[in-house]
């Protein structure tokens, strides 16, 4: 498995991706968008332009990028949904294009989502889970879903069943809010989850739930509050950090209830959250990805594309 040389490419909200996956190893080159201090977030006309200067960048990175590449996979929406859509996706779907015509191998189009599933799955050496069906959490500043994974026929390798989700705020979006509150860079994930660990109080709170579903907009306000009242910032961020996990144990414990207790995989920026592994880990033995592989990558792309392609070969 994974003996095809392919490209990845992934030009999501906030990175710009590349990677290289040979002989079973993925190479991934990747390059946050800029985003002006105190702000959270940009628009996609901005995203659009800064991919655009940034891919031939990211590209460059990557050792032999085109020798020996059979086949290129690419992000093309952020779910695997008809209205599923985002601008900035065309910037990584034109350029995957015009490598294919140029060298003349295949590209494989999987929504941004597949991409972080799949690799997910590679950086825990999981793979075979693809076999059958399991519950994948995708934590970002975009996206705070459950979906239902189950193997597919067809060229997606396996098909998504959304079962969980955020009603308002994302998950990244609530770190990312309260680490720009509290000074932190952004996207604050990675200072706030130090901040939060450093807090020597016991947080106790309780999720909001509808179902499966959770609500995260409450979080930002007590925040807030706490900052107001002169909170220390490490107390601050712990709560925000309890909220975040309270919500998706709820999740976890509602869909295991609904489904069984299959398997359970997270993925996205959120996931490198080392409070939110331990606990996840502990409960319900779930897998995560590498932290280089939680992030926005292309890997994942690039994984499923060698995929796609030895399924192709074996049906020959």
């Amino acid at each position: 498995m994974l003996e095809t040389c392919t490209l990845g490419l992934d030009t999501s909200n906030y990175t710009t991706s590349a990677a290289l996956l040979q002989n079973g190893v993925v190479e991934n080159c990747g390059k946050l968008l800029p985003v002006k201090p105190g702000e959270i977030g940009l628009r996609q006309s901005d995203a659009v332009f800064h991919h655009t200067r940034q891919l031939p960048q990211v590209f460059s990175g990557l050792k032999n990028a085109v020798r020996g590449v059979r086949a290129i996979g690419v992000s093309n929406r952020p779910r695997d949904a008809e209205d599923s859509y985002m601008p900035c996706f065309l910037v990584g779907v034109g350029t995957a294009e015009m490598l294919g015509q140029a060298l003349g191998i295949p590209v494989y189009r999987f929504s941004h989502q597949q991409g972080h599933i799949a690799a997910a799955l590679y950086s825990a050496n999981c793979l075979t889970y693809l076999t059958h069906p399991f519950l994948a959490f995708h934590l970002s500043g975009g996206t705070t879903e459950a979906v239902l994974v189950q193997p597919a026929d067809d060229g997606r390798i396996f098909s998504t069943q959304l079962v969980a989700r955020s009603l308002d705020l994302k998950a990244g979006q609530v770190i990312d809010r309260i680490g720009v509150l509290l000074g932190l860079p952004f996207p604050a994930g990675r200072y706030l989850d130090p901040l939060a660990c450093a807090c020597g109080e016991a947080i106790r709170v309780r999720a909001s739930m509808k179902g499966a579903d959770c609500s995260l907009s409450g979080v930002e306000n007590k925040c807030r509050a706490l900052v107001e009242k002169g909170a220390p910032k490490e107390t601050v961020a712990a709560v925000c950090m309890a909220h975040v996990i309270a919500a998706v144990d709820a999740m976890c414990a509602a869909l295991q209830a609904q489904y069984g207790a299959l398997p359970v995989v997270f993925s996205g920026g959120v996931s490198s959250n080392s409070m939110l592994r331990a606990q996840m880990t502990a409960r319900y033995g779930a897998i995560f990805a590498e932290p280089r592989f939680s992030a926005d990558n292309a890997a994942g792309p690039a994984v499923l594309a060698a995929l796609r392609e030895e399924r192709i070969s074996c049906a020959c």
